[in-house]
């Protein structure tokens, strides 16, 4: 379908972790790249020469590179060519599909979406490959596509499991790459953002960094060492097991007092229409909560007491530096965040550091971004799992999604 794709690839392993480090580090001098690499000044020159008439490496002025890149005698840095390549992204709700454009560093360019009428796995392929065309309207260097889907996803290419799409053992990478002729990169939504936080997001160059996110259900990611460590059971639904509140609610999706019944969207509205019989959007019922409607007050306040519960565990357990709270149901922080803070301090030792608790106002082309740059990732810069630098020495980083 698409021509034109970035001419820089494929890129050998030394290749891939000069451009990894100046595409998430830079600008960068060469004197600054080669101490970061523990590379001599020939090896980097005869690896950095084939980026550069690629197209993939630009030098820019010195005085666009960082002051610690401007030590010593002068030279001019490094930068990778932003737009040398675009990278579709999309994210797979379950009545939507969420579509973007990115640079090579995972700037928004162009968006798309589409109401998502069927489940059926090749209909949903032929509506990616419809917005495949349209995005890449005006953007012909298309590397590449990453799709993020809730659910359990095997070899970054089978759905093998998803609750919201009602799908099991989907082989979504071929169904789309056969109606694209791109290369495709599934994954779980969830893991997707912690990539995308952790290269160009709010866990930029932290060795420990937390993502949790609440809505439609429950995610979870840890980054240890600057990598996100995967582990076998993930995305199995673990929020019905993490029990923050063993006299909470029980609602259809979770153990009781569990924190997908205390903290997701749909519980919150269960809990909202089993007490009063009014089906009442998450918005509204936060509105209702902050003007004192006595029951959206009492459940949002289980819900800031669920989260806050949750954080502090977190906080005691893994030591981030920092933990983002992300996804469609942060709004709770802006009616009960003093509840939240005041949770997570009850269940602190009174002389722990504080916690790092940052809140993004995310929407689902966020979501699309972060499978945009798992693809920028995987089939650019070689497997996620693979990559190593001297700044990220740790070899495993964590996510999960709690359901």
């Amino acid at each position: 379908m698409t021509e034109g794709t970035a001419g820089w690839l494929p890129l050998s392993a030394g290749e891939r972790s000069v451009a990894i480090e100046v595409l998430v580090h830079g600008p960068l001098s060469r004197t600054e790249l080669a101490r970061r690499l523990g590379l001599s000044a020939g090896s980097l020159t005869r690896l950095t020469k084939p980026l550069i008439e690629s197209g993939l490496l630009v030098e820019v002025p010195e005085a666009d590179a960082p002051a610690e890149s401007r030590q010593g005698r002068p030279s001019q840095p490094l930068d990778v060519v932003a737009d040398s390549g675009f990278f579709l992204g999309f994210k797979i709700t379950e009545d939507m599909v969420y579509g973007v454009v990115t640079t090579l560093r995972s700037h928004i360019v162009t968006r798309c979406d589409r109401p998502l009428t069927t489940h059926d796995p090749g209909e949903v392929a032929d509506v990616l490959a419809e917005m495949t065309a349209e995005l890449a309207t005006g953007h012909p260097r298309l590397a590449g596509i990453g799709i993020g889907v809730g659910g359990f996803v095997q070899d970054r290419a089978v759905v093998g499991e998803s609750p919201f799409l009602l799908w099991r053992d989907v082989p979504l990478a071929d169904l789309v790459e056969q109606r694209t002729g791109l290369p495709v990169v599934v994954e779980n939504d969830v893991a997707a953002l912690v990539e995308a936080e952790t290269w160009f997001g709010a866990g930029r160059g932290l060795e420990r960094f937390v993502v949790l996110t609440i809505g439609a259900g429950l995610g979870y990611g840890l980054v240890l060492g600057g990598r996100r460590v995967p582990f076998a059971e993930e995305d199995r639904g673990f929020g019905r097991h993490w029990i923050v509140d063993s006299n909470g609610p029980l609602t259809p999706d979770g153990r009781r007092g569990s924190a997908v019944s205390l903290l997701t969207i749909p519980s919150i509205r269960y809990q909202i229409r089993a007490a009063t019989g009014g089906d009442h959007t998450y918005d509204e019922i936060l509105a209702l909560a902050a003007a004192g409607d006595p029951m959206p007050a009492r459940v949002v306040d289980e819900a800031a007491r669920a989260l806050g519960t949750l954080v502090a565990q977190i906080s005691n357990f893994v030591m981030p530096q920092k933990i983002l709270l992300a996804g469609e149901g942060v709004g709770l922080m802006d009616v009960a965040g003093k509840t939240v803070e005041a949770t997570i301090r009850e269940h602190r030792h009174p002389l722990a550091a504080p916690v790092g608790l940052e809140t993004k106002v995310s929407d689902f082309h966020d979501w699309a971004r972060g499978a945009a740059v798992l693809a920028i990732k995987v089939l650019v810069l070689g497997s996620a799992e693979a990559w190593t630098t001297a700044n990220f020495p740790v070899p495993k980083g964590t996510h999960r999604r709690l359901m």
